[in-house]
């Protein structure tokens, strides 16, 4: 029986790692529910009008689900033009497509928009980011009508990983006296994303 041992060791090894992800994964997303939470509570941070603060029911979100935690091929689509993304309110932003994301859920292949906000990477600290702004089928149901964001870095390869877990609502589901960009019409999912934030 000497021969499998090694099996056994491998076996509980594997066994740790995992743990050792859902540990982690775990500890990532309480960060994040906590942090998004708390910049809501905190007076100093809330971005909330008195009026907006009497109604507010606090921030809720889907169950944790680490199927909507995806990793997609990523695309990057050089030479595009900067466009005017409209906003809920009167003024729009200027973004450039910066790539695209194709990934599976749930046995069916969907396809993502990344953006880069022109305005933010004119800073130095937000020179990496990017922004996904999206709708699905909770979109006016179960989240906010005008659609929830991820935010992502630039990736270092052709992959990228897309946790939904992750999405938000702008603060325009909230209270009033933003501009929040409107996801394009391309990014309208054919799919119920039950994760992340919810009203």
């Amino acid at each position: 029986m000497k021969f499998l041992l090694p099996f056994f060791i491998f076996l509980s090894t594997s066994f740790v790692v995992a743990a050792q992800t859902d540990t982690a994964f775990a500890n990532d997303m309480k960060r994040f529910q906590d942090d998004l939470v708390n910049e809501y509570r905190n007076p100093a941070t809330s971005p909330l009008s008195g009026e907006a603060k009497k109604e507010f029911k606090g921030i809720h979100f889907f169950s944790v689900n680490k199927a909507y935690n995806v990793t997609a091929k990523f695309v990057r689509t050089a030479d595009e033009k900067i466009f005017s993304m409209k906003t809920s309110g009167a003024i729009t932003k200027d973004y450039v497509k910066y790539g695209e994301a194709i990934f599976n859920l749930k046995g069916k292949e969907y396809k993502l928009n990344i953006y880069q906000s022109i305005d933010l990477a004119k800073q130095r600290k937000y020179r990496d980011y990017l922004f996904i702004p999206f709708r699905d089928s909770t979109s006016g149901k179960e989240t906010y009508g005008g659609g929830r964001y991820i935010d992502l870095l630039i990736p270092q390869g052709d992959s990228i990983v897309i946790n939904f877990n992750k999405a938000y609502h702008p603060y325009c589901a909230y209270t009033e006296g933003y501009n929040c960009p409107i996801p394009p019409r391309e990014n309208t999912l054919a799919a119920k994303i039950e994760a992340g934030v919810k009203y």
